[in-house]
């Protein structure tokens, strides 16, 4: 097991909110051991959280108190090489944490927030909270009744093509269009 040193250096910005500046002593997310990646999300979490808010977008404020879906980040490959930790809003939280392989959908309402960050040279690095918010029958059909959205590192909005999400996520159809967590972090597994 290779070591793993992780720094947490913190200073003041703007009015006084804290930034927390996270490394590892290698650069490829990969290489990360589970406890290494378990420290980097401890340093890493509470700026996300605040900067997924800073907009005052309502999922971005609200998600931390939903339920979450693994025991730690992993990566996962379709959102690129970022460490993914997935939230479910009370109304999907009874279906999703199931980790059914099949079923008939998820309720109307259901929303899944996915926060991600990177690893950079070493130094973890904010990325989008991805969401999922699911429809009523033929909000949106051609990507499976659900909208995809996402939050910047900043909190903005960020413009994504629908057809860019829904492309990949349905092809998991059999389970209305969710990916879930690998399954070595889903909680309860």
């Amino acid at each position: 097991m290779r070591p793993l040193f992780i720094a947490a250096a913190v200073t003041l910005l703007g009015l006084g909110t804290a930034h927390a500046e996270c490394t590892a002593d290698v650069t490829d997310a990969f290489d990360l051991e589970p406890d290494g990646i378990v420290t980097l999300y401890a340093c890493i979490e509470g700026q996300m959280a605040q900067q997924y808010a800073s907009q005052g977008d309502s999922v971005g404020s609200q998600y931390r108190n939903w339920h979450v879906s693994s025991t730690r980040p992993a990566v996962a490959g379709p959102h690129g090489e970022r460490f993914l930790q997935t939230f479910a809003n009370d109304i999907a939280a009874e279906q999703y944490l199931k980790f059914e392989e099949e079923f008939n959908g998820m309720p109307v309402g259901s929303i899944l927030a996915k926060e991600s960050f990177t690893l950079k040279k070493g130094k973890a690095a904010v990325g989008p909270l991805f969401i999922m918010t699911k429809l009523a029958p033929g909000g949106a059909p051609e990507a499976g009744d659900w909208r995809y959205d996402a939050l910047q590192p900043n909190g903005k909005v960020m413009g994504i093509k629908q057809s860019y999400c829904a492309d990949c996520h349905l092809g998991y159809d059999y389970r209305d269009s969710l990916a879930y967590p690998i399954e070595e972090v889903r909680v309860g597994q």
